[in-house]
């Protein structure tokens, strides 16, 4: 990692300011009890090795996260905590109200990194990032610099602040925003660290939030405008047991669309009826997915029936009507929100790289919550697609859209044909590094004395499952082929579950939105010491008791097959359209590969051949003699170019 000149700098306000980063003892944090039936293995049990995800995750580690601390350094984002903290002069930095979390999502990216790659000097960067934060800190606990250095003067004109003071224009003021990410970033550095120096820091903020919101006399009646505080105020709960944190989290949300707690936001904010109301997904996506995400952990810790209910029906209308094939979801540029039902333009599409993240958080909860494969088939494909599309190749630069087409002209990434290497709104590509590091977490998941194997990638895990000693580790080439060596060492009889992807099971996704249009004959097997084992598919998984011996050769084997995919016709944008997938892989054409572009059409009926070609950082296309198509993740990497993911359909001329 190429730290060193920012830690120079930065390491002399850890000493400057006597930041204490020593680690205190365990018993201090309380452990409560989450209510999910399924709790996800840590990363730090969790070896990631594959050939597809570990390039990912080392280069966000070695290259995104520094890049984005010169982007940071360079346009003030830690000259505000020392402005606002009185070791600086001059006037706010940056063009908007929420740029600290900038560096607050950057800590949360290192600190996942630690957690899996225990790095001193990374460490030892973070701590100099925290005492930065510290300065910046009110003696009550406010933290938003902007607000603290001029509360008048927002960086943005439309943060509308006619008080001047703090809470003023929660709608755009971004200041319970910027609270969540320190919430959320702070209990992953504790996780990760043992040490309270940040803890310390969100929790003298949370304080102040439980003191100032609320119906009781003195209290200020608010909610968010943009939510995200709610699950960081879950988050403090769980580690430190303080019910005021949950029941703070619990009020914003009961208070959307209460027009007597305060004036209404409207859909953009999903604040024009009261959350447990709500069935159809609107408004401003990452908002949105931000809010159904700590619905769900409502719904689990609290046994909450109706917000149950409501995150239940906002997930079937997303996935029946408002997702992308690629797992993108946010259709319009303009409030960068949800469409109408149906309403899924390719060309203008805005597929925002921050609500990708979110929606797989969401879906991460919702497995947690029931188990079902039917998660992990949303997450999978946005992972593989609509996810890492937005961080090049190289790491240093960014979608914040994710367009299904291009011509070239249309200038879909915020005034770009293709990836910037920053922007303004500088929040995907924090949110890419806070992210990406986590990814190992998502693979497997425990409980009711059965370990699920959600996705397949390469690595070795030690698994407590109920105090159980379970080692579990894979060899697999996936995405580029469905075969999956495994082996799986356990104390006693264990139940493991091993996810058949949709693909898989015929099914692009779990509702009639998209379907594949040619047939698909193959069947998944599983075999252990060369003998097929005859197991049905239950509820998405492929399910074995047996005790285990790491002598056991488990195989898995996924048939890939070049699928046409069409869209429910009521999506007006892809009719007469197919697009074409490889395993968990939507594949584009673009015009570098194909000079016969705007000529190209497909048929569910052609045959295409695969192959492992030397572009790329080494991808499989898939071709014919009509065309050459690359992974979806991997286009405008080589320049600005043409793009479509949906082809226009062969004409049947019979």
């Amino acid at each position: 990692m190429e730290f060193s000149k920012h830690i120079i700098i930065l390491v002399t306000f850890v000493l400057l300011f006597n930041c204490k980063t020593d680690k205190r003892e365990v018993s201090e944090i309380q452990k409560v009890k989450t209510g999910y039936q399924i709790e996800p293995v840590d990363i730090q049990h969790v070896k990631v090795t594959d050939e597809f995800w570990l390039p990912i995750i080392k280069r966000v580690q070695e290259k995104t996260i520094d890049y984005a601390i010169a982007k940071c350094e360079e346009e003030g984002r830690f000259d505000n905590f020392l402005i606002a903290g009185g070791q600086m002069k001059g006037e706010v930095r940056g063009e908007m109200p929420f740029d600290d979390t900038d560096v607050y999502k950057i800590i949360e990216g290192a600190s996942n990194s630690l957690i899996s790659a225990p790095n001193k000097e990374l460490e030892t960067l973070v701590d100099s990032l925290v005492s930065i934060i510290k300065v910046g800190q009110e003696k009550d606990g406010y933290l938003t610099t902007w607000r603290t250095i001029d509360p008048a003067k927002p960086p943005a004109t439309w943060v509308q602040t006619p008080k001047g003071e703090r809470w003023d224009g929660l709608f755009m003021s971004h200041e319970l925003y910027n609270a969540g990410h320190l919430y959320e970033a702070a209990a992953v550095h504790y996780r990760a660290t043992g040490k309270r120096n940040f803890l310390d820091i969100a929790i003298k903020n949370a304080d102040l939030m439980v003191k100032s919101f609320g119906d009781e006399e003195g209290k200020i009646k608010a909610v968010p405008g943009h939510q995200i505080i709610e699950s960081g105020l879950i988050k403090l709960y769980k580690i430190t047991g303080n019910e005021d944190y949950i029941n703070l989290a619990k009020y914003f949300l009961d208070n959307r669309g209460n027009p007597e707690n305060h004036e209404l936001f409207g859909p953009y904010s999903q604040d024009s009826i009261p959350v447990i109301q709500q069935e159809e997904v609107v408004g401003h996506s990452v908002r949105a997915v931000y809010m159904y995400a700590a619905m769900t952990d409502i719904a689990a810790i609290q046994n909450d029936s109706l917000y149950e209910a409501a995150v239940n029906k906002l997930w079937d209308n997303m996935v029946s009507k408002k997702i992308y094939i690629t797992g993108g979801i946010g259709a319009k540029h303009e409030g960068e929100q949800f469409g109408a039902n149906y309403e899924l333009p390719n060309l203008t599409a805005y597929n925002e790289t921050c609500a990708a993240i979110g929606d797989v958080y969401w879906n991460h909860r919702m497995h947690n919550l029931y188990g079902d494969v039917k998660y992990f088939d949303v997450i999978e494909r946005t992972l593989y697609n609509g996810l890492i599309s937005g961080l090049s190749l190289d790491g240093t630069n960014f979608f914040y859209p994710n367009a299904l087409e291009s011509d070239g002209v249309y200038k879909s990434n915020r005034g770009s044909c293709t990836r910037q290497a920053w922007f303004d709104c500088s929040c995907c590509p924090t949110n890419v590094i806070r992210f990406v590091p986590s990814i190992p977490g998502l693979i497997y998941s425990k409980g009711n004395n059965s370990v699920y194997v959600n996705l397949y990638a390469s690595n070795e895990a030690e698994i407590d499952l109920d105090g159980k000693a379970v080692k579990v580790t894979q060899n697999t080439s996936y995405p580029w082929n469905g075969t999956v060596n495994m082996t799986v060492e356990a104390d006693s009889e264990v139940t493991v579950k091993f996810r058949v992807p949709g693909w898989s099971r015929n099914e692009v996704l779990p509702s009639d939105l998209y379907s594949y249009a040619n047939s698909y004959e193959s069947q998944p097997t599983l075999s252990i010491n060369g003998e097929k084992v005859e197991t049905s598919i239950q509820d998405g998984y492929l399910e074995v008791t047996r005790n285990w011996s790491a002598d056991d050769a488990i195989e898995i084997h996924f048939p890939m097959e070049v699928r046409a995919v069409k869209a429910n016709e009521n999506v007006e944008e892809d009719r007469g359209k197919l697009s074409l997938e490889y395993g968990p892989l939507v594949y584009a054409v673009e015009e570098v590969d194909n000079p016969n572009f705007d000529t190209i059409s497909v048929s569910a009926n052609d045959q295409f051949s695969v192959q492992k070609e030397d572009i790329l950082e080494g991808v499989n296309t898939i071709s014919n003699d009509q065309l050459k198509a690359i992974p979806y993740y991997a286009w405008s990497n080589r320049g600005v170019n043409k793009m479509k993911v949906w082809l226009p359909e062969t004409k049947n001329n019979n």
